[in-house]
């Protein structure tokens, strides 16, 4: 017995440091300096949706593909959906320990659960109107999991499942508070919605650009209204992130416009309430994704878009860019100080310095 605690004891001490050391590395190399570029892979595809799972980097692409990359084995798995004649663009994608989910933009919009080996799919919701288009999935744990989509008579389509993602239901109209005119969301990297415990952050854009808020897991809503360009079919929030309950951030643009750079990025501390606009007329211009840096107080966020991969040491007041290439679309981090990238034609790896 003696024997068996003093090696659980050895064991908790050895993970206190370890991840004390990480911890302490990632503070001692932030602010960072500069990046490294790896190329994990190229091919004529389109990724605005990934998720990082252990070692493995999922995707969810266009022409009905899907797959990851494992990073420790350095190689590429790709499947292909097959349904009917159908050519389907995911970009949505979320995952719980037992199984991933991916769901494609236009009609008839098609959400998939697939094993963990990428070899099994199956169809686990499908809808059917000239008007659907869904943006973005999450889940907030283990069963209970969200999409969202564009309006369908004058409120935004959102499905809950509450069994780890084996069913599907979409919210009945009356339950949810009407869109805007012209109001809806944008698929372009698979964060329109953030989730932070039980709490939910939904971002649109179009003819308005406000922030949905939920307590409740997507039971009712509270909006918030932003400063954030709006007014034209294509101008709006695109993408959004938090640190914590308190300190998110909000970027986007006018996609019409990829240069235009005022009114296209605000920081909020009071949870989504009220929003301040940041580095305005400054780079970076349209944005398709934002992402807190890990570990970093939530002063670091990483931005890419149409004028390249912007950081910010400061929670997004001032930028630096990093990088010029304008065909990335979607970031995730894996460490404090590695993010995956994936756009057009390739998925990449940054290493900040």
């Amino acid at each position: 017995m003696k024997n068996i605690n003093f090696k659980i004891l050895t064991i908790s001490l050895l993970n206190f440091f370890y991840s004390n050391a990480q911890t302490a590395t990632a503070k001692e190399e932030f602010p960072f300096k500069s990046i490294k570029i790896d190329t994990l892979f190229q091919d004529k595809i389109s990724i605005r949706a990934i998720l990082i799972d252990e070692k493995k980097v999922w995707y969810a692409a266009d022409k009905n593909r899907f797959g990851y990359y494992d990073l420790l084995a350095q190689n590429k798995f790709e499947n292909t959906i097959q349904n009917d004649t159908l050519v389907l663009e995911f970009r949505s994608i979320a995952k719980t320990s037992k199984a991933l989910f991916i769901l494609s933009v236009g009609n008839p919009a098609v959400l998939y659960a697939i094993d963990k080996d990428g070899k099994n799919t199956q169809l686990v919701y499908q809808e059917n109107d000239k008007k659907v288009f869904y943006d973005s999935m999450k889940f907030w744990n283990e069963t209970d999991g969200i999409a969202i989509g564009d309006p369908i008579l004058d409120v935004f389509s959102i499905l809950l499942t509450h069994d780890a993602g084996h069913t599907w239901r979409k919210i009945p109209k009356k339950a949810l508070p009407k869109t805007a005119d012209g109001e809806a969301a944008f698929a372009a990297s698979n964060t329109n919605i953030v989730i932070r415990g039980n709490r939910t952050w939904l971002v649109s854009g179009g003819k308005k650009a406000r922030v949905w808020y939920s307590t409740n897991k997507g039971k009712s809503w509270r909006i918030y209204e932003t400063p954030i360009l709006q007014g034209k079919t294509m101008t709006g929030i695109f993408t959004a992130d938090f640190y914590d309950t308190k300190n998110g951030i909000i970027s986007g643009g006018n996609y019409e416009n990829l240069a235009q750079n005022f009114a296209n990025k605000a920081i909020t501390t009071n949870g989504g309430k009220t929003w301040q606009l940041v580095s305005n007329n400054q780079n970076p211009g349209y944005t398709s994704c934002v992402q807190y840096v890990p570990n970093s107080n939530g002063k670091g966020v990483v931005a890419i878009g149409a004028t390249g991969l912007y950081y910010s040491d400061d929670g997004g007041k001032t930028w630096k860019q990093f990088a010029t290439d304008t065909t990335l679309y979607t970031i995730r981090f894996v460490t404090p100080t590695t993010a995956i990238a994936a756009g057009k034609d390739k998925m990449i790896r940054i290493e900040f310095k």
